[in-house]
């Protein structure tokens, strides 16, 4: 790397929008806005410097090679804490089981909805890239067969596959530690409670090292972008080709979200479309706008929970486990547009079986990924090292990654509300009449301190309260002829009428005063 004077100026400009970008960021300006600034600083640096804008690959460089060096840890302990969370096999096989497929599932057809999109109106067509010197024909020798990829998909080394970053065997040795640890917590929890507290705590440490790396995000964009800008012969063309992707994507998110997921709800779990998205609305907005499946969990367990009608145990599963697991919009989608575009991109010969191949990656690749801002990045960086691709198809697209995350997390949200209501569904655990409006959810806490209050003032010699009714965690709408709906035995519930509920809070109200009177 020859430094001339155009090539130190293009380090200082990049040098000096960091400075710009640390304040902004001290300031709490938001992040995505922050990383859209970045691309717009990056394009004039690439158009001043030229040629010389080599001088800055090594930046973006350094990005994308510590990027992928948190794939292989994240994914292990995402698997090992989502499936020892669940305590036991019986869980696992019930619940657990369930939850998973209906994860996947969901991403398959995101799989097969971004290819079908993705051959049908071809993007990268339109501009050819010479990404960081790698030829066509270096690619092309890279591309592995199928049965390269099934035998590939078991392990050999485990170092050697962390080192080497082979996703399919690291998850693999996760699915395994995982149920071997159920297995032994059955019988021996005490022995094994170490490696269930290790793992969550190894999971925090991981998660939080990867949000430092994505925090590098709008440092490297300038350096990609200028890079990009710089080297492009056909800038017009590369941007034009960009935001076509961008489009392509965001209608995929949303043909997903809502259309296959409709069709989902009305065949598995028997739930108005229209209904269901009005109910979860607020957390798809929490994640269009924060851009992190997990941010928005709260937001998620509670609509589920209070509005739809899904247990708590499977809300509280599901949700979470749905941040780890298939995330149609961000492992799905966005990992087969870029490398559908990145292989037209640079002019690559893939035939049906590769496509099957790339396919069969992506829904594979989706058991491992966190939800958090810029995770999309890593799973595609994952798809793409998995198939044997150049991760610069990955920064070449990073300028609107940051665009296409706010229609890319809502899918993500949307997928796993849906998947969590068809298991409450199939185990016959989704209160219809929550959904419909004619029961409302109380927690168990506040359930609990209701009965406290009750026995307490009964202890003291108050007058008897009206018993709830013996089947509901929900308050009814009182009604002459009521009928409990008669839930399955282990899923007990109780049904306060209004009446009840006014008399045992007028009740508490006068016991606490007289407690206040007497001094106690």
């Amino acid at each position: 790397m020859n430094l001339n004077g155009s090539g130190w100026a293009a380090l200082g400009a990049v040098a000096l929008s960091w400075v710009a970008i640390w304040y902004l960021r001290k300031r709490r300006l938001n992040f995505s806005l922050v990383a859209l600034l970045a691309l717009a600083v990056g394009i004039p640096i690439g158009l001043v410097a030229g040629p010389n804008v080599e001088t800055i690959d090594p930046i973006g460089q350094i990005y994308i090679n510590v990027l992928l060096a948190t794939v292989a840890p994240l994914i292990l302990v995402a698997i090992v804490s989502a499936i020892t969370s669940l305590g036991s096999l019986a869980k696992l096989r019930s619940i657990g089981l369930r939850s998973i497929f209906w994860l996947l599932l969901s991403n398959a057809f995101a799989v097969v909805l971004a290819l079908g999109l993705a051959l049908t109106f071809q993007p990268g067509t339109d501009v050819s890239y010479q990404l960081g010197g790698i030829s066509t024909d270096a690619i092309q020798g890279q591309v592995q067969n199928v049965n390269e990829v099934i035998v590939g998909f078991f392990p050999t080394n485990v170092i050697q596959n962390f080192g080497a970053n082979q996703v399919i065997p690291i998850i693999l040795i996760a699915v395994t530690l995982s149920v071997a640890y159920l297995a032994i917590a059955e019988k021996e929890f005490e022995q094994v409670r170490a490696f269930r507290d290790g793992a969550e705590a190894l999971k925090l440490v991981i998660f939080k090292a990867v949000g430092y790396v994505i925090r590098l995000t709008p440092y490297a964009v300038v350096a990609l972008t200028a890079h990009m800008v710089g080297t492009s012969t056909n800038l017009g063309e590369s941007f034009k080709s960009l935001v076509g992707l961008l489009a392509l994507v965001w209608v995929a998110c949303f043909l997903h979200a809502y259309v296959l997921n409709a069709a989902i709800l009305a065949a598995f779990a028997n739930v108005p479309a229209v209904a269901f998205f009005r109910k979860i609305f607020p957390a798809q907005l929490t994640a269009f706008s924060t851009q992190s499946s997990v941010g928005t969990l709260p937001v998620t367990t509670a609509r589920l929970t209070r509005e739809v009608g899904v247990h708590s145990e499977i809300a509280h599963f599901t949700a979470p486990l749905g941040t780890t697991i298939g995330m149609p919009g961000c492992a799905g989608i966005w990992p087969i547009m870029v490398a559908v575009w990145g292989i037209n991109a640079y002019g690559l010969s893939y035939s049906a079986g590769d496509y099957v191949v790339l396919a069969l990656l992506g829904v594979i690749v989706s058991v491992g990924t966190a939800g958090v801002p810029g995770a999309a990045t890593v799973a595609a960086a994952t798809v793409l090292a998995a198939a044997r691709l150049p991760l610069e198809f990955v920064a070449a697209t990073i300028p609107i990654s940051i665009v296409a995350d706010m229609a890319r997390t809502m899918t993500n949200v949307t997928a796993a509300a849906v998947s969590a209501t068809v298991v409450a569904r199939q185990t016959g655990l989704l209160d219809d009449e929550i959904f419909a409006g004619r029961a409302q959810f109380v927690d168990d806490d506040e359930l609990a301190e209701s009965e406290l209050v009750t026995d307490a003032a009964r202890n003291r010699g108050a007058p008897a309260l009206p018993r709830p009714r013996p089947v509901g965690t929900y308050v009814g709408i009182p009604d002459p002829a009521w009928q409990p709906p008669g839930p399955a035995p282990h899923h007990p519930r109780v049904y306060w009428g209004a009446d009840e509920l006014a008399v045992t809070a007028a009740h508490a109200t006068t016991q606490i005063e007289i407690d206040r009177r007497n001094g106690q």
